[in-house]
């Protein structure tokens, strides 16, 4: 079967005959498979979460994750194949993520994307996990059109970058030491929260009294679009020793925890448009469901003329369509490969596939 695609990466329109990608997920903690179809859109998806498992230990357990994934993989594709009503040999191409990540758990998911691709001889396709958040807007309906910035706020990264295109990416700033989710887990953990961190510490803050405890901003005023959160972090942990360990308390820190974190972004994301000249803003990852930082970008942004545009809930984690959807993408590309030889990516930086796909 001959498949023509034409891929117009200014109005995000995708002319087709038929095409089906596979996106199998693997990174960390949850597994996720997903199919998506350039006509339809995404077909079904799945998702296991072994954040149960995790959590008796107050983090994750990189040999108990890959265990999992391996339990899970073939299970899922099952799955979704059998809620599409999708045969195996419908499938044009399997997208899988390559890095970064646990290694181990990212190798469960390369191999079996790749002896599946090989047994169905068709492409598979290496996917950056932070593409696939990156991108996992344009799934949403309405949907932003490049370009735009991006604020990808997920696990241990905080970047802003222009997006002009797909593998059209332009670094305006990151993180410089913890990430915005590393300083709400590690926070949540100094509280005596639970795993994970970020929600259960949002959770407390809804509790908490705006203004009783004033904590660092750093970088807001930096003059540049570079973040850095270990002195938030530091200025925690001093909080907590000096405090009681009162539930009002420990409310009332997490609110001023999370009105810092979500100052800095708001801040740093309203300077990258201005410097950029666009007014639309894309908020990826798992950050990116904060009810807080959604509130206080949609007031910003919106004053200034700008929108802002957030994955679905459901796919601010880590998930399958995001991966089954960049596939498509790159796919689009011709970036698909039947050599079926693969190397994972556990530290990858997002800029090493800018134009070179």
């Amino acid at each position: 079967m001959v498949h023509v695609i034409y891929y117009n990466t200014a109005s995000l329109e995708i002319h087709e005959m038929t095409q089906i990608t596979l996106g199998i997920e693997s990174s960390c903690d949850e597994t996720g498979i997903a199919l998506y179809q350039t006509e339809r859109g995404l077909l079904a998806h799945a998702l296991h979460t072994q954040v149960a498992m995790h959590s008796e230990y107050g983090g994750v357990v990189p040999e108990l994750a890959s265990r999992d994934h391996v339990r899970r993989i073939i299970p899922l594709v099952r799955q979704v194949l059998h809620e599409a009503d999708v045969s195996l040999n419908q499938i044009d191409a399997i997208a899988y993520t390559q890095g970064p990540g646990l290694g181990g758990a990212l190798l469960v998911g390369a191999s079996a994307a790749n002896a599946l691709a090989y047994a169905l001889d068709i492409p598979s396709i290496g996917i950056h996990h932070l593409e696939g958040h990156l991108l996992s807007p344009l799934l949403s309906d309405p949907a932003p059109e490049f370009p735009f910035v991006a604020l990808l706020v997920s696990g241990g990264h905080t970047q802003l970058m222009r997006v002009d295109g797909v593998g059209q990416y332009t670094l305006l700033g990151e993180t410089l030491d913890d990430a915005a989710g590393e300083a709400f887990d590690k926070s949540a953990k100094l509280l005596g929260l639970g795993y994970p961190g970020g929600p259960a510490l949002a959770q407390l803050a809804a509790t908490g009294r705006t203004g009783q405890y004033k904590l660092p901003r750093p970088m807001l005023h930096s003059g540049d679009l570079d973040f850095s959160f270990s002195g938030l972090k530091t200025a925690v942990l001093t909080l907590t020793k000096q405090s009681d360990d009162e539930k009002q308390t420990r409310a009332d820190i997490a609110c001023a925890v999370q009105e810092a974190i979500v100052d800095v972004l708001a801040h740093k994301a309203r300077a990258a448009l201005a410097q950029t000249g666009l007014n639309q803003l894309v908020v990826a990852g798992g950050v990116g469901a904060n009810q807080l930082l959604r509130n206080r970008l949609n007031e910003d942004i919106g004053k200034r003329g700008g929108t802002v545009f957030y994955p679905d809930l459901q796919f601010c984690t880590d998930n399958g369509a995001m991966i089954a959807f960049a596939g498509a993408l790159r796919l689009a590309q011709q970036q698909g490969r039947k050599d079926y030889r693969f190397n994972v990516k556990p530290r990858w930086n997002l800029a090493e596939i800018i134009e070179t796909n």
